[in-house]
């Protein structure tokens, strides 16, 4: 589903946005490009220091929607710069082999915020 365009876009850096939700309000949290990991299966894990609305946010609802961009990859018809909206599941874990991996590279974690996309869709 993650396409090569998609792993191109995070070799470069850009602003990432993650949007959760409950019946009371949307939130909207961001990241860098450069903190993300993706994973053999396609699970996309983020360091997450803050996140603390997104974490009550998930607690009631665990679907997201997410972006990520950047301007040095070539979108579609030669437009400059390309971006991604995906959907899917999340869930913040804070123990196990890839919580201590992302926290080897990222000290000032508290959690690793891991999404399951169940679509990804390239928007320009």
């Amino acid at each position: 589903m993650l396409t090569e365009k998609f792993h191109d876009v995070l070799n470069h850096e850009g602003v990432v946005s993650v949007v959760t939700w409950t019946p009371e309000e949307p939130h909207i949290t961001n990241t860098w490009n450069s903190y993300l990991t993706v994973t053999d299966d396609e699970r996309i894990l983020i360091p997450a220091a803050g996140f603390t609305h997104a974490e009550k946010d998930l607690a009631q609802n665990d679907q997201v929607l997410f972006t990520v961009g950047a301007r040095e990859v070539e979108g579609r018809d030669g437009y400059q710069g390309t971006g991604f909206r995906l959907t899917g599941t999340a869930k913040f874990i804070d123990n196990g082999a890839e919580f201590e991996q992302v926290k080897a590279k990222y000290p000032f974690i508290r959690k690793v915020l891991e999404i399951t996309p169940t679509s990804a869709k390239q928007l320009l």
